[in-house]
């Protein structure tokens, strides 16, 4: 799980890029509290062969599941 949570873009993806780029998880969960976090992480995991699920968890907090494409 990555909090990013307290950062701005780039950083949530930044962190989500380097954890995908050293482990290649299966599945990761991301919590961000940006919604232009929400929308550059989903861009960026459709384009890294991930699909990306959000829900809003709180106010202007948002948890993001990515799961790897078959």
């Amino acid at each position: 799980m990555i909090d990013a949570r307290g950062y701005s873009c780039p950083m949530p993806v930044v962190m989500v890029q380097k954890e995908v780029k050293k482990n290649a998880p299966d599945k990761l969960e991301v919590l961000v509290d940006d919604p232009c976090a929400v929308e550059n992480i989903t861009r960026f995991a459709n384009n890294n062969g991930y699909e990306a699920a959000s829900r809003e968890t709180g106010d202007e907090e948002f948890a993001l599941t990515l799961t790897k494409k078959a």
